[in-house]
């Protein structure tokens, strides 16, 4: 499959339940509404909004977690659906609990013909992500993805599809945390997951950063996404986020970074998560939203039409203490 004929289709995840502040519920909406698809198109690709799969409001009685196990079920089917159908499906949420079924979908994508075919997985964050309800303090499935798509943690989230793991850890790749738990560290520290804290960000350049990643993901396996969750962004930038925190990355370096990595043939699917716009400011989050988006999906050469940005130049600060996504 040539990136020549995969259009771009943009599924809203509606979900907001898996998070404490459910408002990201309505970033998806939100975003159609001012446009993202037509800004998108404007960069030289094919784009249309597909489905917009939201959260069961009538399980929250049974909890959060019933909310997103449902929920992740029905976004599985609806990724797996789009790639089979030849699209690039990019995922707009909606909080980050929504990674479980995005990837879990990929990941059945990818099995149904050969069960040893391989996802890997960028994933660019403020947080590991990577609790399980014995590690959580506030047992919220948004801090829960990372683990559940390697296999660890609650059955309803790790079981989506089928129960198997659906990354391997020597496949997933962080760039850019900056604030933890003791208990999710220590899980992927112990599977031995690569993780590029923003501390090392600052110091060798999120572009060098993404280079390794790629490498990393790439090595090995069939096919590979991106995960990338607007707090990994710096709150000047993208205030409208979800678990919003002090210092982050620049989106004008970020974008330059992922300028047209969607025209690998092997990039199979992206989501773009925690978009609050109850927090938004001037639309400051959704026009980062755009750049991050716009620049993965350009079909043109940097410098075109007003060109991919360059980066910025940035000095070192401290990284925030293990205070997470719990």
């Amino acid at each position: 499959m040539t990136d020549a004929i995969r259009p771009i289709e943009l599924l809203g995840a509606a979900i907001g339940e898996g998070a404490p502040d459910r408002r990201t519920r309505a970033g998806p909406a939100s975003l159609r509404h001012w446009g993202l698809g037509g800004r998108l198109s404007a960069r030289g690709r094919a784009v249309r909004w597909g489905a917009v799969v939201g959260s069961d409001l009538a399980l929250m009685p049974q909890g959060p977690m019933a909310v997103v196990a449902e929920f992740s079920q029905r976004l599985a089917a609806a990724l797996a659906e789009s790639i089979e159908a030849r699209h690039l499906p990019v995922v707009v949420g909606g909080d980050h609990s929504c990674a479980v079924g995005t990837w879990s979908g990929v990941a059945a994508s990818l099995r149904r013909d050969d069960p040893g075919r391989r996802l890997g997985l960028v994933w660019v964050d403020a947080h590991l992500d990577a609790h399980t309800p014995e590690t959580s303090p506030s047992q919220m499935p948004h801090g829960m993805p990372i683990a559940a798509l390697l296999g660890h943690g609650a059955p309803a989230l790790t079981e989506v599809g089928d129960a198997r793991p659906k990354l391997r850890p020597g496949d997933l790749v962080l760039i850019g945390p900056r604030s933890w738990e003791s208990g999710e560290a220590t899980l992927l520290e112990r599977l031995g997951v690569r993780v590029m804290t923003h501390d090392e960000v600052l110091r060798r350049g999120f572009a060098d950063c993404m280079h390794e990643a790629i490498a990393r993901v790439t090595t090995d396996t069939d096919r590979w996404g991106l995960s990338f969750d607007l707090d990994a962004l710096d709150p000047l930038d993208a205030p409208g986020t979800g678990s919003r925190v002090a210092r982050g990355l620049r989106t004008t370096e970020v974008a330059a970074a992922l300028h047209g990595l969607a025209r690998d043939p092997r990039f199979v699917a992206a989501e773009l998560v925690e978009y609050n716009p109850s927090l938004d400011q001037d639309r400051l989050t959704a026009e980062a939203a755009e750049r991050v988006l716009g620049a993965m999906v350009d079909r043109r050469e940097p410098g075109a039409a007003g060109g991919a940005p360059g980066a910025e130049r940035r000095t070192a600060r401290p990284v925030a203490g293990p205070r997470g996504r719990p």
